[in-house]
């Protein structure tokens, strides 16, 4: 009982973080795992039920952006990790992490640098939260449009740093992130209204 585990949308300005746990048995036949960020969001959706019908076991984590501010992205990505790891049905034996820092967890943990292009377990990890992250930032596109969510997932590209200059930040931007931060909570539309209503 081995699982890898990988964190997705650390860098995003907007958003959740997502971690997954993945365990994957001996022998289990998937062909095309490679690390999430060198596939295409098609053949990502593809593996995703490919990787869920041959693991063992799988779980997902998500630290919110209000949880990302209140105790730091490394600390709320370390959260996704452990609630990833307590949604597994059997505990894992060992606990394989792409990178360098850990998460405290309650069973033993190897570090692997490179993890997510040289462990099957993380990369089927890491390509389970990267489409369930996508997703839900589909989702939050229709619930706060006009930052281009669905396009970019919450990455500061040019596009979003634009929008959030001109209309602020919203409920979901991570604001202890500096250009969150320098945009400012977005005014609902109610309070624009009155402020204009109100001037002279």
């Amino acid at each position: 009982m081995i699982a890898g585990i990988d964190e997705v949308g650390r860098g995003c300005l907007a958003g959740p973080v997502y971690a997954a746990a993945v365990v994957l048995p001996a022998g289990h036949g998937l062909i095309g795992l490679k690390d999430s960020k060198a596939l295409s969001a098609r053949q990502r959706e593809r593996l995703v039920p490919l990787i869920e019908v041959a693991a063992i076991d799988w779980a997902i984590g998500i630290a919110t952006a209000q949880e990302i501010d209140a105790i730091n992205i490394l600390q709320a990505t370390f959260l996704a990790m452990q609630r990833a790891v307590a949604a597994l049905k059997t505990p894992p034996e060992l606990c394989l992490i792409d990178g360098s820092q850990a998460p405290k967890l309650p069973v033993p943990i190897r570090m692997v640098i490179g993890g997510d292009r040289s462990e099957d377990a993380i990369m089927a990890a890491a390509i389970i939260a990267k489409v369930a992250r996508d997703a839900e930032m589909d989702r939050l596109d229709a619930q706060f449009p006009g930052y281009g969510l669905a396009r970019h997932k919450g990455y500061g590209t040019p596009v979003h740093l634009k929008a959030l200059s001109e209309q602020g930040a919203s409920a979901i931007h991570r604001m202890s992130f500096a250009p969150c931060a320098a945009a400012g909570f977005q005014l609902p539309v109610a309070s624009c209204q009155r402020s204009e209503a109100q001037s002279p």
